[in-house]
């Protein structure tokens, strides 16, 4: 019986089932006799969280785009859905071709979030394949991954055999002619790792010895077989010449992000002290407004989409926006298709921007203080005062908005109970802004929402060497938040303090996490992003059968000379950069953005032969 006979039955016995059948428009069909490589590109998670992803939707479109490869997508499945693929012996497919990924050439996996890690084991079982590398002996498939969890590969090096750093556009093709030359000379697996570990980029973690002092930190990252000491990470340098979809798979079911998409710019300018992606992007690199305008034209004609959202780390620091703005509305005013920018700055959201977004739909505007006072603000970088904050509501509020969402952190390094407070006090006094404008909209009040997340410390930040806070210590801010909020147009969400000391753990974690992993797996753990399939249970078990402790990774504070899991993995910014920041946070001293001021993080040195200049350059 084909698996496509297999699948009909089972599909009224799950919820969604057109997460599971393919043949979206979009979707790109080809004969699998005329294509030399095949290649599932993996999302650790629900259909609707990878449809969403825009990484997938550029890599898909740029493997489509040559005649000799086929690129399908795989999703996890739903529970549900997994039972029945156990239960009838369905194996894990790809949605173009409903045939078993196991039979393809690569299976790759986009790590977007730590708490995928479970299921991108879950999903090697399911498509028949041991999870372990180095017990898939063939050269197909090879298991690769790539995004922003493989600045720190290492809880993963027991199971992928080579990583990609950075951006994927170009490495993944060079990884695509190396393979098919491999496979006309007749090579082994063993051999197409050490040729490919050779390309700038790629990681392959077998070709290095991780050995470990007593105290259980690393001792030394060695190379062998003659892979590099140190692989750097890959970048775009001009965006312009990247290849980008003209069309996106348009799902039979609603999505997260269902809407068209355009990445404005690469990396940013800011360097809040905290956020990893920040960092790991650098250095900035802008789109022009002429080739984004092109690309929403063709999305628009393509798929059908009524939004255009437009994205990056910081939309409002492109500068292009407002030409790319008085480019854009004409035509999808007419066509009656939404504009939004999910990432703005409040220190540079002007008035006119706020009117010229809201003039086909208004919508709530959100924004990112992070910290509910001025030191605590000075000390992460967020180079954001309280008045910049305050009179971009108010002039928010004058163009018609009524609703403001704000994002903060709590756990934030030198934090202490009077900061958290301040999230309730800033947060009021937004409130307060909007009734005292003479000018406010009548007849309507003010919704304000406090989104609260758990600061995890994450590699390649300055404040990589801080602890995170206990649970006990992140509850006790919660409580301490919610009693100081004061007003019922105050409403406040706040994180899991458990899945974050998980992420943290895994975000910093080494070789020795791998074990941990698979039993955690074993034991029953897949998407641990979601809080119904969330054992911490489980995975507190999985630590101590291994005889190790999630505070090792989540809560200790680590010294600037201690080899990192990751000091043999370069992102640009130099060591010496992020210790620097981070004695500046314990001073509240702040650094100007890279427009200002260059403040030699260290990753123009990613350009080749000065093709492009950084900001910081200029």
């Amino acid at each position: 019986m084909s698996l496509e006979a297999k699948l009909e039955p089972i599909l009224e016995q799950v919820q969604k089932p057109a997460r599971y059948i393919g043949g979206e428009l979009g979707s790109i069909i080809k004969e699998p006799d005329k294509v030399s490589v095949r290649f599932a590109f993996c999302f650790p998670d629900l259909y609707e969280i990878g449809m969403s992803h825009l990484g997938m939707k550029i890599l898909y479109s740029i493997k489509n785009s040559r005649e000799d490869v086929w690129c399908e997508r795989v999703f996890a499945p739903a529970a549900d859905m997994e039972a029945q693929m156990r239960e009838h012996d369905i194996p894990l497919y790809g949605l173009e071709s409903l045939e078993p990924i196991r039979e393809f050439d690569f299976i790759g996996f986009s790590l977007q979030y730590e708490m995928c890690y479970t299921t991108l084991l879950n999903m090697l079982d399911l498509a028949g394949l041991p999870v372990r590398s180095a017990d898939r002996k063939n050269l197909a498939p090879i298991v690769m991954a790539g995004g922003p969890c493989a600045c720190n590969p290492e809880p993963l090096a027991d199971f992928v055999d080579l990583f990609v750093l950075g951006e994927g556009e170009e490495v993944n093709l060079e990884l695509i002619d190396l393979y098919q030359q491999a496979k006309e000379e007749g090579c082994s697996k063993e051999e197409y790792l050490r040729r490919a570990a050779q390309i700038p980029g790629v990681y392959v973690p077998s070709l290095y010895e991780v050995t470990y002092r007593e105290d259980g930190t690393v001792r030394a990252i060695t190379p062998k077989e003659g892979a590099p000491a140190k692989v750097s990470k890959r970048i775009i340098q001009d965006l312009d010449k990247v290849s980008f979809p003209k069309s996106f798979v348009v799902p039979f079911i609603d999505i997260v992000h269902d809407r068209s998409m355009l990445e404005v710019q690469r990396g940013c300018i800011r360097g809040c002290r905290f956020c990893q992606a920040g960092f790991i992007y650098r250095p900035i690199r802008d789109k022009s407004p002429e080739t984004l305008n092109q690309d929403a034209l063709n999305l628009s004609d393509t798929s059908g989409y009524d939004e255009v959202s437009l994205t990056s780390l910081s939309t409002s620091d492109y500068q292009g926006l407002e030409e790319l703005l008085d480019n854009i509305l004409p035509w999808t005013q007419e066509r009656q298709i939404n504009i939004a920018l999910p990432s703005l700055r409040i220190d540079n959201c002007s008035e006119k921007l706020m009117a010229q977004i809201a003039k086909v739909r208004k919508s709530g505007l959100t924004f990112a203080p992070e910290a509910g006072t001025q030191r605590l603000r000075d000390a992460i970088n967020k180079n954001l005062s309280e008045e910049e904050i305050l009179s971009t509501c108010r002039a928010a509020f004058r163009s018609g908005y009524t609703s403001v969402k704000l994002y903060f952190m709590i756990g934030l390094p030198t934090e202490t109970l009077e900061d958290v407070a301040g999230i309730a006090d800033l947060a009021q006094k937004v409130v307060d802004a909007f009734y005292h404008l003479p000018e406010k909209p009548k007849g309507k009040g003010v919704q304000v929402t406090v989104s609260v997340a758990c600061f995890v410390p994450k590699p390649y930040t300055p404040f990589e060497f801080e602890p995170q806070d206990t649970p006990e210590q992140l509850r006790e801010k919660q409580r301490h938040l919610l009693a100081n909020v004061r007003s019922r147009k105050i409403s406040v969400k706040y994180h899991d303090s458990q899945t974050s000391v998980l992420e943290a753990a895994l975000a910093r974690g080494d070789r020795r996490l791998g074990p941990v992993l698979e039993s955690a797996w074993r034991a029953g753990s897949r998407l641990d992003g979601w809080g119904e399939h969330f054992s911490m249970e489980r995975w507190t078990q999985a630590f101590a059968d291994h005889e190790l402790a999630p505070g090792f990774y989540a809560h200790r504070r680590r010294d600037y000379e201690e080899v990192a899991p990751w000091s043999h993995l370069d992102y640009g910014v130099s060591h010496r950069f992020l210790v620097a920041e981070h004695k500046k946070a314990w001073d509240s001293a702040v650094t100007p953005n890279c427009r200002e001021r260059c403040s030699g993080c260290g990753a123009a040195t990613l350009y080749s032969n000065g093709e492009v200049k950084p900001p910081c350059s200029k």
